[in-house]
């Protein structure tokens, strides 16, 4: 699969072991190794509900009324998420349209036809600009919708060449989820305790597959969760836009995090700061 050119930007929603609700999506970015499936596409499968902003594609047996919902909350989320990037006013990003939303008749059918880990509750093929879940899973209005719609608005805002880490993409799109997994924490902080702890560097690194051990899955995503929480709530929502808008303009990730945040010239200063923070 394709990691350059954003080619391979898809992103699987993994509910994890955390004590907050959860959506954990996995990013084959350079990064995630999931066959991107559209074999069950062919809209003759498929009842259709058009809006302004998506196109929501579900099965027969899926309620009415929750399909309904679901256009009226991606429309909210989205405004809420393009605000929460600091992206609402910028005059050179017109944003996405026509998101593609499939809604599974359940887990198994999700699994089946969408070609995603059984460990997955949802996936987001950001330049396809579409959604792949399912309604009998919880969080999904406050957690998984907010935090797929937030890897398709990012990556539609920096745009597809920009090379960014795994776990800061994830991480952002975590903070988009109504609890922003604010659990994550006090996980990252056990890690750290019992020498389990993953450095940024090597976080960066880090590939995960149908097949990986829910543990590494689980603090790989509360560490993206906690670092990136760190940026915008610690080192201020104004920082972490301009950073955002360095990595539009085309900035490399070391470098733009240097031009902004100035004290870190690499991603391990970042990391020994982070890390103080927790440890208090």
């Amino acid at each position: 699969m394709k990691n350059n050119k954003g080619d391979g930007h898809i992103y699987s929603y993994h509910k994890g072991q955390i004590n907050v609700s959860v959506t954990f999506i996995l990013l084959c970015f350079g990064f995630l190794f999931i066959k991107p499936s559209f074999a069950d596409d062919s809209q003759n499968t498929w009842q259709q509900l058009k809006g302004q902003d998506f196109i929501i594609y579900y099965r027969s047996a899926v309620p009415d009324d929750f399909v309904q919902t679901t256009m009226d909350t991606g429309e909210d989320e989205l405004k809420r998420v393009i605000d929460n990037l600091g992206i609402t006013s910028n005059p050179s990003w017109t944003g996405p349209r026509q998101i593609k939303i499939y809604i599974y008749k359940d887990h198994d059918d999700f699994v089946k036809n969408s070609g995603q880990a059984i460990w997955a509750h949802g996936v987001a093929f950001a330049r396809a600009k579409t959604i792949k879940l399912y309604p009998d899973v919880a969080g999904f209005f406050d957690s998984i919708l907010p935090h797929e719609l937030g890897h398709i608005i990012f990556r539609d805002y920096i745009g597809f060449d920009a090379e960014v880490p795994l776990w800061f993409e994830e991480g952002v799109a975590i903070y988009q989820e109504k609890a922003k997994r604010l659990g994550s924490n006090d996980i990252v902080k056990e890690a750290i305790a019992n020498g389990q702890f993953i450095p940024l560097t090597q976080l960066t690194g880090v590939r995960l597959y149908k097949d990986s051990n829910n543990q590494v899955v689980d603090l790989f995503y509360s560490e993206s969760a906690s670092a990136v929480y760190y940026l915008i709530t610690e080192l201020g929502e104004q920082e972490f836009y301009m950073f955002l808008q360095e990595l539009k303009n085309g900035t490399a990730f070391v470098d733009a995090l240097h031009k902004v945040y100035l004290r870190f010239k690499t991603t391990d200063e970042l990391n020994q700061t982070w890390m103080e923070y927790l440890q208090g």
